[in-house]
């Protein structure tokens, strides 16, 4: 396994949205760099372009509940929180409150093909939904308003 560097803004993968992983792709290399990545760094949660891999796949590591998603789904419910200090590899040394919803789901798949799910709240919620954004080119900081969003964009 490898420690792969991660990019950090304004690196153009950022911005640009992942393709999907094709059907019997093997990405089991790239998910262990990225798990292996994730500990080294201290994330709970890098997404495929935050190591320069324009693919849909994220890993994470949350309270306990570890797991990776090949080409997720998501869908989230309940209020719009905004937690304290979420922060971004990509983004180092800036904390900000992003609203996001209170729940989420991820639906798609393992490196083996096998349907997965993974279901959260609180700081494990906020993870699927910031990893899925990564996927779509978004970044956390996209996701302020207001003051907050002034003071990234000086930042």
């Amino acid at each position: 396994m490898t420690v792969l560097p991660v990019r950090t803004i304004p690196d153009p993968v950022l911005r640009t949205a992942a393709s999907p992983v094709p059907p019997g792709a093997d990405v089991r290399a790239l998910v262990a760099d990225m798990i292996e990545t994730m500990h080294a760094v201290g994330g709970v949660g890098p997404a495929a372009p935050q190591v320069g891999v324009g693919l849909r796949v994220f890993v994470f590591d949350v309270a306990g509940v570890a797991g990776h998603v090949v080409n997720p789904v998501l869908e989230t419910a309940g209020q719009a929180l905004r937690e304290p200090g979420e922060g971004c590899l990509s983004v180092p040394g800036l904390r900000y409150h992003p609203a996001r919803a209170a729940e989420a789901v991820v639906r798609g798949t393992d490196v083996d093909g096998n349907p997965v799910e993974h279901r959260g709240t609180g700081l494990l919620a906020r993870c699927l939904q910031h990893e899925t954004d990564h996927l779509d080119g978004i970044l956390y900081v996209d996701r302020l308003d207001g003051e907050e969003r002034r003071e990234a964009r000086r930042r």
